[in-house]
């Protein structure tokens, strides 16, 4: 039986906050492993029991005292393979880049339903990005302009790499882009830690952005 995957939820609303547990308490690869209405709560659970860190993070961005913004640096400075998705009402363009930037896995807005919610856990768990689908076009637009094109003296991505890149833009998993590809999972992940060296990038919405914002990877309707 393979381990189930440790959510930590950071949000200041208690009838949300069991909203997600009754839902994630339904699945018997998901576990619940600590709630909390503060980031300063979080943090300090984080790191008086580094002997049980959670896989994955839902992080409301408004709550009370430190903004979940200023704590996604916080967090992975504690548990840097941590993968964490902002779960927020907001929408705004900066918050979006902000998070992004900072290194979030996932970004969805509190509309989104629960399944997706539990889909977006899993799926940056398999090395997939989780972006709610009403943003996802608007995320990468915006990062196409936004995001600065120094990319270094790094090589230029090959084909192989290109495939996979597009494939992640899709919102594939690693495994998924294997079965696609033919090849096993392990060349895919070598494929995609050689895409992050190349474009300075920390996980696959910032590649994603970045590879736009270069030309590399196209908008639909771009020639």
């Amino acid at each position: 039986m393979s381990q189930s995957i440790r959510v930590m939820l950071v949000e200041d609303h208690p009838e949300y906050r069991e909203v997600v547990e009754l839902a994630l308490e339904r699945e018997s690869d998901l576990e619940l492993i600590g709630e909390f209405g503060t980031a300063e709560r979080a943090l300090r659970h984080l790191q008086d029991n580094p002997g049980r860190v959670p896989d994955v993070i839902l992080l409301d961005l408004n709550l009370p005292g430190i903004s979940g913004l200023d704590t996604i640096p916080q967090i992975t400075r504690i548990i840097p393979d941590v993968r964490i998705i902002i779960l927020t009402q907001s929408d705004h363009e900066q918050d979006v880049l902000k998070a992004v930037s900072l290194g979030a896995a996932g970004y969805l807005l509190k509309s989104a339903t629960i399944s997706q919610i539990k889909e977006g856990i899993r799926n940056v768990m398999k090395g997939g990005a989780s972006l709610d689908a009403r943003i996802a076009s608007f995320v990468l637009s915006s990062l196409k302009s936004k995001l600065p094109a120094d990319v270094g003296d790094e090589s230029p991505i090959t084909d192989r790499e290109l495939e996979v890149l597009q494939l992640m833009s899709e919102g594939l998993a690693k495994k998924n882009i294997a079965d696609q590809l033919s090849i096993s999972p392990n060349t895919v992940v070598t494929h995609v830690t050689h895409i992050y060296e190349k474009l300075n990038a920390q996980n696959a919405p910032s590649a994603i952005a970045k590879a736009f914002r270069l030309g590399i990877l196209k908008m639909e309707g771009e020639e």
